[in-house]
């Protein structure tokens, strides 16, 4: 059993270190047009191109990709299909599981955290300035904000988390996050609200 153990690690080492060359041409193309475009737009590139890759060959790719590029990336973290990333700020955990077709801006993704497909995670509440109506938005100054999802927590598909998120917490389904929520809740809705605390529950379920 050891021995099988063993042999599984090694071949997951080997098959990172092939990951990592064969995406060294993409490494060398995201140097050059981060320095003419900027990191971020150079990644945001990048990551569209990647996320096409199906499979596990693409998440093995994505990976080896993103931590080169990004603040972190785990080698055991699950990168899915058509995920894009917009900030390289960005940080992902150890077992995180980030499912199909999510964007993540500058976010702190922890350990054990799971998304669901199609979860966009913003750079915070103003991203965009809002402020002066006689001026078009999008020449407006934004503010970027790191959000972080805390270890252990699961978010349900096509919700938008603009908003920090507590340890080991369920967020809904659809549910637009603008307010922190706290470490053990069941959260939904929109905007997300605590419906429940998970601690509680766990009580009852074990009287």
């Amino acid at each position: 059993m050891a021995l099988l153990a063993t042999t599984r690690e090694f071949t997951k080492s080997a098959v990172r270190l092939l990951a990592t060359a064969i995406v060294l041409p993409e490494l060398l193309s995201f140097r050059v047009r981060a320095l003419l475009f900027g990191r971020d737009r150079a990644l945001e590139s990048s990551t569209q191109m990647l996320g096409l890759i199906p499979g596990l060959v693409g998440q093995y790719l994505r990976r080896a990709f993103l931590a080169h590029v990004i603040g972190a990336c785990h080698p055991r973290a699950t990168i899915c299909f058509g995920v894009i990333f917009s900030k390289t700020g960005a940080r992902v955990g150890a077992n995180a599981y980030i499912g199909p077709r999510c964007h993540i801006g500058l976010a702190d993704i922890e350990r054990d955290v799971l998304l669901a497909a199609g979860v966009h995670i913003t750079s915070g509440m103003h991203t965009h300035g809002s402020g002066d109506p006689s001026v078009p938005i999008r020449d407006q100054e934004g503010q970027t904000t790191r959000v972080r999802i805390g270890a252990g927590s699961w978010v349900g598909s096509a919700a938008v988390v603009m908003a920090d998120i507590g340890r080991d917490t369920i967020v809904g389904a659809g549910a637009v996050v603008t307010k922190p929520l706290p470490d053990r809740v069941l959260a939904a809705g929109v905007p997300a609200r605590v419906i429940r605390s998970r601690q509680e529950t766990a009580l009852q379920l074990s009287k």
